[in-house]
Parts: C-alpha cells; sequence; structure tokens
C-alpha cells in the first residue's frame, strides 16, 4: 500500500493516551468522530484516499488545543487489497496501541440490480466488506493481547430497511451487523466489546451527491453519530455487546 502520513501533537505521550483507528475519517462521519475523540484527548488515526481531504481534516482537529493529542493521518485506498492490514499494522507502531477501532469506511452505490456493474459489485465488496474484515480481524489480535478494546461499526437502516436502488448496499451493511452480533460473544472473553450503529440519513456530501433534494429536517448531522459513537465506548451499559442501534430523528 502506498501512502503518507501527517501528524499534529499538542504535546508527545502516545505511549500514554488511549488511540483510536477510524477508517474513512477525512469527512463526513469519520471527521466528525476523529474530532469528538481527539476533544476527549484520544490520539487518533483517520485514513482516505485524497490527501488534500486528509490534510484538511488535520487542520480542522488543530483548531482543538484544549486537549493533549495525537493525529496522524494515513493516505490508503481500503478497495485495494492489503491496505486495511497495512492500516492496522501503521496504527500500532505509531500509536503503540489500539483502543477503539471505528469502521466508519464505505461505499454506496445507487442503482437497480441490472445495472450493477462487475466493477461496482468488487468494489463496494472490497470496502464495505473484506476491508472491515481485515481491519476488524488484525485489530481484535491486538486488542486480545493488550487485554481488551472496543470496536465500532457503522452500520446503516438500509440493513434492515433497503429501498430500490440500494440492495447491494444494504446487503453489504447487513453483513456488518451479522458480523457485530456474531463476534459478540468472542469479545466477551478478551474484554472486547462490539457494536453498530445504524445511521439513516446523516447530512453529509456522499448523500447529497446521491439525493440533492433530500429534506434537510429529516438528517442527522455528523456530529450526531459521532457522539453515539463516542457513547457506544463510554457507556457499555447502555449499549450492550453486539447488538445495533439507529440514529436517526425519524420513528424506526
Amino acid at each position: 500500500m502506498e501512502n503518507s502520513s501527517s501528524t499534529f501533537s499538542t504535546q508527545n505521550p502516545i505511549e500514554k493516551r488511549p488511540g483510536v483507528l477510524i477508517t474513512g475519517g477525512s469527512a463526513g462521519i469519520g471527521l466528525a468522530t476523529a474530532r469528538r475523540f481527539a476533544a476527549a484527548g484520544y490520539n487518533v488515526v483517520i485514513c482516505g484516499r485524497d490527501q488534500t481531504r486528509l490534510d484538511n481534516a488535520v487542520e480542522q482537529i488543530q483548531t482543538m488545543q484544549d486537549q493533549p493529542y495525537t493525529i496522524i493521518a494515513v493516505r490508503c485506498d481500503l478497495s485495494e487489497a492489503g491496505s486495511a492490514q497495512d492500516l492496522v499494522e501503521i496504527a500500532i507502531e505509531r500509536l503503540g496501541k489500539i483502543d477503539v477501532l471505528v469502521n466508519n469506511a464505505g461505499v454506496a452505490p445507487l442503482a437497480p440490480m441490472h445495472e450493477i456493474s462487475d466493477d461496482v459489485f468488487e468494489n463496494t465488496i472490497q470496502v464495505n466488506i473484506r476491508s472491515l474484515f481485515y481491519a476488524t480481524r488484525d485489530t481484535w489480535q491486538h486488542m486480545k493481547e493488550q487485554g481488551g478494546g472496543v470496536v465500532v461499526n457503522i452500520s446503516s437502516l438500509s440493513a434492515i430497511d433497503p429501498f430500490p436502488g440500494f440492495s447491494l448496499y444494504g446487503a453489504t451493511k447487513a453483513w456488518v451487523d451479522l458480523m457485530t452480533t456474531a463476534l459478540a460473544a468472542e469479545g466477551d472473553e478478551h474484554g472486547i466489546r462490539i457494536c453498530s450503529l445504524r445511521p439513516g440519513a446523516v447530512e453529509t456530501d456522499l448523500l447529497r451527491g446521491l439525493f440533492p433534494d433530500f429534506p434537510a429536517d429529516q438528517c442527522v448531522s455528523p456530529d450526531e453519530v459521532a457522539e453515539k459513537v463516542w457513547e457506544c465506548v463510554t457507556q457499555p451499559s447502555a449499549y450492550p455487546n453486539g447488538e445495533h442501534f439507529p440514529v436517526t430523528n425519524q420513528p424506526t
């Protein structure tokens, strides 16, 4: 994997602070989550495909001076084989540990079944399923060795209520939810918790690219989703291991 990274730190206490790895952290939910964890003093690793957007994300987080933290941005394309494994290795090497993994990266093709090309199918499977699997598998081993951790998967309401044109996307998110359920008991004995969030419509560039006229008052903000991620990590009794939680301002 070809990658580059940018680092900013208010101090240099990497070994003394908790670490979070967030895939797809250069915009939207991922960036909001990175800001939330950095504000709490976590050391943060984010990834994305576009170096300019990554640099902009780092600049946004640099404005937060009230807590010591480190932000590391790694340029990588999770549609490429081996990229997720390399990302986890970089995060562990740079931070020393990963206490929280947020599987946020994803692609959302909108097309009826007969128009889904081979390339679109393979890319969606690679990003939404394969990269999540490999990132979780390698982080899971690391968390076992260190005695625990938390994994938060960003799923979607389409996992349980897909609409026409979102069959492939909804199916990949259903896989994410089933993997979340399946790993819960396995993680218990190692002190690892896992849960998934199911956002509805989120006010992001991705949403507007697909649905430019979607009513804004029916959307949640990336910051609202990020706060739910934080609660999943810090409020285990409210977010039980292996469960799935909607994030929406609409009845579910």
